[in-house]
């Protein structure tokens, strides 16, 4: 049994000259909210939910990127909104929000 029923990985990744790229879309701050926001509603910590920074994931072209372990899913995101709808739907319910997921 892994030691947290989901790790999330926020990629916060800043290229250089403009390039597309995760931070360019506030990733950081979206990531922050996550953090808080599970820790809130009590969902952090052993047999819960960890939320971490990632470098780049290599999907910058997709827009902002975050991936959810164990199931590997990938979200892209927008606003807190979404990012609420990812914490109350898969990590809370185990359901996948397949309107956010990152196409392959």
């Amino acid at each position: 049994m892994s030691y947290y029923r989901y790790h999330v990985f926020f990629c916060i990744n800043q290229r250089q000259g403009g390039e597309a790229c995760c931070n360019n879309h506030g990733a950081q701050a979206m990531r922050d909210y996550a953090k808080k926001r599970v820790k809130t509603l009590g969902l952090a910590g052993a047999g819960g939910v960890r939320i971490n920074n990632a470098g780049c994931l290599d999907r910058c072209a997709l827009g902002p990127a975050l991936v959810v372990y164990p199931e590997g899913c990938w979200y892209t995101y927008v606003d807190k909104s979404d990012i609420d709808e990812i914490i109350d739907k898969h990590l809370k319910q185990g359901e996948v929000v397949e309107r956010l997921l990152l196409q392959k």
